[in-house]
């Protein structure tokens, strides 16, 4: 009979989360954080001193919703701010491997997703006009981090991502930063709405 191998992962918070059974008591926003403060976007391929994390993704995916919903609830907002949260045990991997791995990547993150929510008291499944707005504003953030720091030509983006409005990204520029620092600004953000929740 042949060893089933191993499916979980050992966090920082001592806390042992099963990567195919997850668990919510399992969750600890301060894994995610870290995780995703560590985790490149583009594989790295991007300028600067610092790679471009999930983390510092995921607070202009919720800034850029925030600009588009300035009426949305703070369930909402957090729900732009946890959009990756999977990808701090599974990473982060572009659209063409996604494609490439096929559907077992997607119930993989589809169940991560549903116990991260569940944790931090969420609908498990986003509702689909939510994560319609969502994705929308991820695409504006993918458009600014192609052309700001992926070397993408505005027509590339453009081609790619759509061309934003302007008055959307206005005043939004894309700085590189320390992982410890992102780590900080995306759990402080993630208290504070947790807060308006309440």
């Amino acid at each position: 009979m042949a060893k089933q191998a191993r499916a979980w992962q050992r966090m920082l918070s001592g806390r042992r989360l099963d990567l195919l059974d997850p668990t919510p008591v399992d969750i600890e926003i301060e894994d995610i954080a870290h995780g995703l403060a560590f985790v490149a976007r583009w594989n790295g391929q991007t300028s600067g001193d610092f790679a471009y994390s999930v983390a510092e993704h995921s607070l202009l995916v919720e800034t850029l919703f925030g600009r588009m919903e300035p009426a949305a609830k703070p369930a909402h907002r957090l729900t732009a701010l946890l959009h990756d949260a999977p990808e701090y045990v599974i990473g982060d991997m572009i659209s063409p491997v996604k494609a490439a791995v096929g559907p077992g990547y997607g119930a993989l993150d589809d169940r991560l997703t549903s116990a991260i929510h569940i944790r931090f008291g969420l609908p498990a499944v986003t509702p689909a006009v939510l994560k319609k707005k969502i994705k929308k504003a991820d695409r504006v953030s993918a458009w600014m981090e192609a052309v700001q720091i992926a070397g993408f030509s505005i027509g590339e983006a453009d081609k790619f991502f759509g061309h934003p409005d302007p008055a959307l990204i206005e005043g939004l520029d894309i700085t590189l930063r320390p992982p410890i620092e992102v780590r900080h600004d995306f759990t402080r953000r993630h208290a504070d709405l947790l807060k308006q929740i309440k």
